[in-house]
């Protein structure tokens, strides 16, 4: 039976992590390590300055004082027998949208894992109230079948790529497909810095505000999940912009003894 690693951000007793965990149960041996409080917009921090602790919450199931990051690398190179063949992570309450991927620690668990070489995906489930999972996790299950049966015909994603999910505030018959998209780009406003005042007269802040503005792509992942689609978005680690490397190489840049002139 194969092995799938599910973790998240919002801490292990969160909603959408025990719908997803429950939705791939028919899927594979589910394997849970996820942090013991909420880390939400961790990035792929690790903790390296202080020990990290390991609670047991059942049968493969493992609480981790620790970062996305953390639960993802403790769990392949130290709790579970044998690495997972998929890294599932979610269910984010909220959106993974844009740039939120670079603040994202249910992102960077998928990172984790993709740096690992194990295939992996980041579900996020847009939420209004009431709240459900249950579109979110029912497209995770099926994702999780398809990804599995393509790799063992061959066919697995393509080298150093996690999947990147949104799935709007719809119920299941209610959303209107599957986009592949690309990553949206915010529009930062003053109002990203909230300044209010204590009781007693003193400064504070609030970072994040609530009122987001998007540019118009209409192949991003925020027109996607707009429209009433299921955004799947391939992100790729390597950060590299190539083809700026054609422009920038123009540039005379110098350092020690070095020639200029090389490139």
């Amino acid at each position: 039976m194969k092995r799938i690693l599910v973790s998240n951000d919002d801490g292990i007793d969160a909603e959408g992590i025990q719908a997803l965990a429950a939705a791939l149960e028919p899927v594979g041996e589910v394997w849970v390590a996820a942090p013991e409080r909420e880390q939400s917009a961790a990035s792929h921090s690790l903790t390296l300055h202080k020990p990290l602790r390991v609670y047991e919450r059942g049968a493969r199931r493992f609480a981790i004082s620790g970062t996305p990051t953390d639960c993802v690398s403790m769990a392949v190179h130290h709790l579970m027998p044998e690495p997972p063949d998929l890294v599932m992570s979610g269910i984010n309450r909220g959106a993974n949208l844009g740039d939120d991927v670079t603040y994202s620690g249910t992102v960077s668990a998928a990172m984790e894992g993709t740096l690992l070489g194990i295939p992996s995906v980041a579900f996020s489930q847009i939420l209004w109230q009431p709240a459900t999972y249950a579109a979110a996790a029912r497209f995770a299950a099926d994702l999780a079948a398809d990804l599995l049966a393509r790799m063992d015909s061959g066919h697995p994603l393509p080298p150093d790529t996690l999947l990147n999910v949104n799935v709007p505030d719809r119920a299941w018959d209610a959303i209107r497909g599957v986009r592949w998209t690309v990553q949206g780009k915010r529009r930062f406003t003053k109002e990203m810095v909230i300044e209010k005042t204590d009781p007693r007269g003193r400064k504070y802040y609030w970072v994040g505000g609530s009122d987001l503005q998007w540019e118009g792509n209409p192949d991003s992942d925020h027109a996607a999940v707009s429209d009433g689609y299921i955004s799947v978005t391939p992100v790729h680690l390597d950060l590299t912009n190539h083809d700026a490397l054609g422009v920038l190489s123009e540039w005379s840049l110098s350092a020690g003894g070095g020639d200029p002139s090389a490139h």
